[in-house]
């Protein structure tokens, strides 16, 4: 997936603009970067698109401890939109990220976050698409 790819995907799933959605994934990624170590961050870096992988480099080693609330207002801000849009942003970012990158990736920045960012994140894969599988 390049990175018109991934934006386009999380136009799609928010009913944001192109603009909008850009701005929403750079958030989520700055902040997400915030939040996991800088291990997985850059681990995760590596498997976007080019053109994204600066937002997710982290700023520290060490993540920084805070939950759902603080993690949609920062990208609301850094966005400069709506909460409800930013919250749907996240979830639209975390769910583009998990469909184009390896599961066992995926689950290790998972790991790295509390419980309550889960809602957003959707650890798991959806049914239908496990049973389309085969």
């Amino acid at each position: 997936m390049d990175e018109n790819e991934f934006i386009e995907s999380v136009a799609n799933r928010t009913g944001a603009s192109t603009e909008q959605a850009t701005a929403i994934a750079r958030a989520t990624l700055t902040t997400l970067a915030e939040r996991i170590d800088g291990g997985e961050a850059r681990d995760l870096a590596e498997q976007l698109p080019e053109g994204l992988r600066a937002y997710t480099f982290a700023p520290s080693e060490t993540a920084e401890r805070f939950g759902l609330d603080v993690f949609v207002q920062r990208v609301g801000g850094r966005a400069d939109v709506d909460p409800d849009l930013a919250e749907a942003g996240v979830r639209a970012v975390m769910d583009t990220i998990r469909g184009d990158v390896a599961p066992a990736d995926y689950d290790d920045v998972i790991a790295n976050l509390p419980a309550e960012l889960w809602q957003v994140a959707n650890p798991a894969p959806s049914y239908d698409a496990q049973r389309d599988r085969g």
